[in-house]
């Protein structure tokens, strides 16, 4: 599964395009940055409320595949700018976590 794939079967929204052609090889939920970047496996979708600049690090260093902001979370603008640079894709639901998390499990 890409994120491409999972954009099209989610109707997910593109706030910030990086790699669509990404692998999706798994699923990671977690708001505390600390611990996603010590546990979020690589090539994962990573759920998250957390739209801020930290998070395009984290995303970067724990080598997700895409950050999906859920409930509609908002990405600030210097996050979409480091996003922009680094290639990160960035991707919004109205979802929760658990919602999206459970369709993403259905594809995978």
């Amino acid at each position: 599964m890409t994120v491409q794939d999972l954009i099209e079967k989610l109707d997910l929204s593109v706030l910030v395009e990086g790699e669509l052609d990404r692998e999706v090889a798994d699923c990671y939920i977690g708001d505390l940055l600390s611990w996603v970047m010590g546990r979020a496996p690589a090539d994962s979708a990573w759920l998250t409320v957390m739209g801020n600049i930290n998070s395009i690090a984290v995303a970067t260093l724990a080598d997700v595949s895409c950050i999906i902001l859920v409930e509609n979370a908002a990405l600030d603008a210097e996050a979409k700018r480091k996003a922009d640079i680094h290639g990160v894709t960035i991707l919004q639901t109205e979802a929760n976590s658990y919602q999206l998390a459970v369709k993403i499990s259905v594809l995978l």
